[in-house]
């Protein structure tokens, strides 16, 4: 286990408002607590090195140390079960597609009883000591209906498999009693992976599904968008779902017919459940955060030692609300962030292990500590792709001195890390600014940006919803001036979840270059019922926001740009004060280049304004053995075809433009993700 671990109940806080701090530590001693300013996360001694700046905090102190653990698992509970318990007969039943089937799992359970399958995927029924089991497996992603029933006057203990008896015995009588569990044990063990629908109670025994007979049933089809699970039976047994499974989840009637959930609800009645699972921790509150009300704007963190060991759980400060700090404002991307958060990568080896030492780097990964959960760039364990990612549970990916990458050229840094390093240029450059993320720009739209003289994104603002697109366009067509400073920027679609907007939602249906590939059928999100995937899908490319979008991506190498002849027009003599070189960027602490790993063009088709102009472009992509870039899925159209139909080699670049907008407002883009490096 890691031995001193933390997370906040939210990333972000103004002035007055308050974090809740939770804490696991391993040691039987009590852990030091304070707050420090970040000001640089990059632990390359090469680099400006992690820079972090002790705040006097009322919180800080001592505090005892206590474990706590994650419980990974989806399932769904039904905590009133009151109707069922009379019950001298029954047959309880359901509709499942097993995606991992050679292992226990309880697709059903209750006080004396489940239905599931064993560890080596057959069918069994238990009730009380009794155990029934069907000696052929079931079949990997293939819908089955499984049921069990007892006759009270006979006690009859059947096992049904469709509508045929595989296994009989005789039992003791034995009701019904909560709390009824889909997808888990009693006790919260034995996670089923895979799909539930339909589950129903009868208050007979039978195997033909009489209608009639009915007691319970739960269509998984209705409040889709919610963590409620609804009985349409007569009692109303509602239930609620733990650890958000996947739902419009295509049913077994779903033939194609009908591409989006919303429209046929009948076919998509089931839920995706999984062993690995995580939403909310749910760790119990050590200490809290009231943010001071004369506390400047800016990157933080809650700093934990406990003896040898430390963490920094970091949050942003952003200005009190409707009042500015500053006239620049940065954009922090925790959506991307989150949907990043603890991506467990197959280069994570002792070579990691080996440079994290050697620079005093944060020490542990997610590919060697799973055990809160990945990222959506991760397959769960029955091989799914991840749709669901939270903040409510401790992210490695987001600590101070955490890297990515073991690469020779710098430091090997994404995301938070290195967004650092346009915080650390800021500071040194004297610039005040101000910090807002994407879940305060989310929730107020373009008011939120407007008082700004500008704004900046940071290296790779990749994942938005319809609300933060929005505020970006409505900033900058109301006169705003916008720098884009990174790549891959505006791509994919998310959705937040109603109920709890720390949960996001992505589903990478067609096109993209992607981790994974939803199932036909299971494009639309559940969260908002809109059609997921590239923003490009759905009509808004990413050249129509930064006029830029994604062209290519690589290894983690950085080249560097060309200056174009436009750069030494009069107009941008400003942009270039103090620089002669024609090359330009040709070093840097990620990838040891300005233009590298994902990268954006210029497309006029797609939305790039008339009136942009291109400073500059990126070359050198295939210079050293090994350094591999390709055009992006949505850019190749045949093995020789491109989408613009000229050659792959010359879509293959980033660019640097500016243009201006109505009002005064103009934008800059340089369309690399290594830019601020």
């Amino acid at each position: 286990m890691i031995p001193l671990i933390g997370y906040a109940d939210r990333l972000s806080a103004r002035p007055g408002e308050t974090l809740e701090i939770k804490v696991s530590s391993q040691s039987d001693a009590p852990y030091q607590a304070s707050l420090v300013r970040i000001r640089s996360a990059d632990p390359n001694p090469e680099g400006p090195g992690i820079r972090e700046a002790p705040v006097e905090a009322a919180f800080a102190g001592s505090y005892p140390s206590r474990r706590q653990e994650a419980k990974l698992g989806s399932y769904a509970v039904v905590d009133e079960t009151g109707p069922l318990q009379s019950l001298a007969s029954f047959t309880i039943a359901a509709t499942i597609w097993p995606t991992l089937p050679a292992r226990r799992q309880a697709v059903i359970s209750w006080a004396g009883g489940r239905l599931g399958l064993d560890d080596q995927g057959h069918l069994t029924g238990e009730l009380g000591n009794t155990l029934l089991r069907y000696d052929g497996p079931l079949q990997e992603r293939r819908w089955v209906r499984i049921w069990l029933s007892f006759d009270g006057e006979t006690g009859r203990l059947s096992l049904g498999l469709d509508n045929a008896v595989v296994a009989e015995t005789t039992a003791a009588s034995g009701g019904i009693s909560g709390p009824l569990l889909f997808a888990a044990g009693q006790g919260l063990c034995d996670h089923f992976n895979g799909k539930i629908e339909r589950p129903r109670i009868h208050d007979r025994a039978l195997a033909d599904g009489d209608e009639a007979s009915c007691v319970a049933d739960w269509d998984f089809a209705q409040d889709t968008s919610s963590t409620r699970i609804v009985d349409a039976g007569p009692h109303g047994l509602h239930g609620r779902l733990v650890n958000m499974p996947a739902r419009a989840m295509t049913g077994a009637s779903w033939r194609a017919q009908e591409m989006c959930w919303r429209h046929a609800l009948e076919h998509y009645g089931a839920i995706h459940f999984h062993e690995d699972d995580i939403h909310d921790c749910a760790w119990q509150t050590d200490f809290t955060v009231t943010v001071p009300d004369d506390l400047r704007s800016g990157l933080y963190g809650v700093r934990l030692v406990c003896g040898e060991n430390a963490d920094t759980v970091p949050f942003v400060v952003c200005p009190p609300r409707g009042q500015t700090q500053a006239e620049i404002c940065l954009i922090v991307p925790t959506f991307t962030y989150v949907i990043y958060g603890n991506h467990a990568r197959r280069d994570q080896t002792s070579a990691w292990d080996e440079r994290a030492k050697a620079w005093g780097a944060y020490p542990w990964n997610p590919a060697k500590h799973p055990e809160y959960g990945l990222s959506t760039y991760n397959f769960h364990a029955d091989g799914s792709g991840i749709c669901h990612a939270s903040a409510k549970r401790p992210l490695l990916t987001l600590r101070s001195g955490y890297f990515h990458f073991f690469e020779r050229r710098g430091s090997g840094l994404r995301h938070l890390q290195a967004d650092t390093h346009l915080i650390h240029w800021l500071e040194e450059s004297g610039f005040a600014y101000d910090l807002v993320t994407d879940h305060e720009l989310h929730a107020e739209g373009a008011a939120l940006l407007a008082p700004y003289r500008v704004v900046l994104t940071a290296s790779h603002p990749e994942y938005h919803t319809t609300e933060t697109l929005d505020a970006i366009e409505g900033y900058r067509d109301g006169g705003g001036r916008f720098c884009y400073l990174g790549g891959n920027g505006f791509y994919w679609r998310v959705a937040l979840h109603p109920e709890d907007d720390s949960l996001i939602e992505v589903r990478r249906g067609e096109g993209g270059i992607r981790a994974w590939a939803a199932e036909p059928g299971e494009y639309y999100n559940a969260f908002d019922g809109a059609y997921g995937g590239l923003w490009r899908r759905s009509g808004r490319p990413p050249q129509t926001i930064a006029g830029l979008g994604f062209t290519a991506q690589g290894t983690f190498y950085g080249s560097y740009y060309e200056r174009q002849p436009a750069s030494r027009d009069p107009r941008f003599a400003w942009m270039f004060d103090g620089i002669e070189d024609e090359r330009l960027g040709d070093f840097g602490l990620c990838g040891g280049g300005a233009a590298g790993f994902e990268l954006d063009r210029v497309d006029r088709r797609l939305g790039t304004p008339e009136n942009a102009v291109v400073l500059a472009s990126s070359r050198g992509h295939d210079r050293e053995e090994g350094d591999f870039f390709v055009l992006v899925p949505e850019e190749q159209l045949t093995h020789n075809l491109t989408s613009t139909g000229e050659p792959a080699k010359d879509l293959i670049r980033a660019d640097m433009i500016f243009y201006e907008t109505g009002g005064g407002g103009a934008v800059f883009s340089v369309g690399s993700i290594t830019f601020c490096g």
